[in-house]
């Protein structure tokens, strides 16, 4: 199976080094560290609020206790990164965060938006398709085959197995379960 690497950008080896490089910073590594302070300090006031610090025992003593642990943690990091140089030849737009991931939080977006009152069945079809057909690119009826047969998958295993209630929307999806049960045991209740 050959796999097109561009070259430009990447020499095809693993980048699994924390930030991508030991002694330099990505694009957008600083603003991300800052975005872990700021997060981490709101999830410690969220946590002072619960009991404020009245006492070790108190029901927000673990939570800040925890939540400090990760604005010294994030602090850290910060300070660390501020201090490194720059990666050369990298863009935030090409190497960090691409058009298609974008292209998905938007798709993930939608999906949320959409769920309740599409319902469930509907709105997975219309993201799989989707996403199916940008990161797949295949013909449509390939693209709808394996669509539908996830769809159908996921749909047995979660609504069927494990009887999770999903936004049911705009497929009477109650109805078509209960002619199906009605197909099977005979028309009997």
């Amino acid at each position: 199976m050959s796999q097109h690497l561009e070259t430009d950008h990447h020499d095809g080896t693993s980048d699994a080094t924390p930030g991508g490089y030991e002694d330099q910073k990505r694009p957008g590594e600083t603003a991300f560290a800052v975005i872990m302070l700021l997060a981490s300090l709101g999830l410690l006031w969220n946590a002072y609020g619960i009991a404020g610090f009245t006492s070790l025992s108190s029901p927000g003593a673990i939570p800040m206790a925890t939540t400090f642990v990760m604005v010294v943690a994030a602090a850290i990091v910060l300070v660390h990164t501020i201090r490194l140089p720059k990666a050369t030849g990298e863009t935030f737009v090409k190497d960090i965060l691409p058009g298609t991931v974008l292209l998905f939080v938007v798709f993930l977006v939608c999906y949320g938006v959409l769920l309740e009152p599409l319902g469930f069945i509907l709105t997975s079809a219309l993201f799989l398709v989707a996403a199916i057909k940008v990161l797949w690119r295949r013909s449509w009826a390939v693209t709808l085959g394996v669509a539908a047969f996830s769809l159908l998958l996921i749909w047995l295993v979660f609504r069927i197995v494990f009887t999770v209630l999903m936004p049911e929307g705009v497929v009477p999806e109650a109805e078509i379960i209960q002619t199906f049960r009605n197909l099977f045991t005979g028309g009997a209740s």
